[in-house]
């Protein structure tokens, strides 16, 4: 079993910045690819960003590229997510998600919600314009 905590959500206005940190309980973190997820009022729950278990591999939302950034550090079980240029479309809950990745290979980058096993509770960002 994998626990995920989030943390960094807050109250910004537009054009500001936020870093979000994903902590993970289980020391082999470093074999877990990792995804954040965020979910706005009425909507499904949609990929931002995601790292392989190697972090030599990320992929971005079209919405989010060029303004988020994720990384990770495995020697911390920690994940992060670096937000810039915020817009009021970015509100939303954001959660941290944990996929074991034993078989996947180092650049594997998980997109979709189901390949994740694990997930945080959320936190929550609202951009202000």
């Amino acid at each position: 079993q994998v626990r995920l905590v989030e943390s960094g959500g807050g109250l910004v206005q537009a054009g500001g910045s936020l870093r979000l940190s994903c902590a993970a309980s289980r020391h082999t973190f470093s074999r877990y690819g990792m995804g954040w997820f965020r979910q706005a009022p009425g909507k499904e729950r949609d990929l931002v960003a995601a790292i392989s278990w190697s972090g030599g591999s990320t992929s971005y939302a079209d919405s989010v590229k060029g303004r988020f950034t994720i990384s990770r550090d495995r020697s911390k079980n920690m994940m992060y997510l670096e937000m810039n240029t915020l817009k009021p479309e970015d509100t939303a809950v954001y959660y941290c998600a944990a996929r074991l990745s034993p078989y996947d290979s180092g650049d594997y980058v998980a997109l979709n919600g189901r390949e994740y096993d694990y997930w945080g509770q959320g936190t929550q960002v609202t951009v202000s314009s």
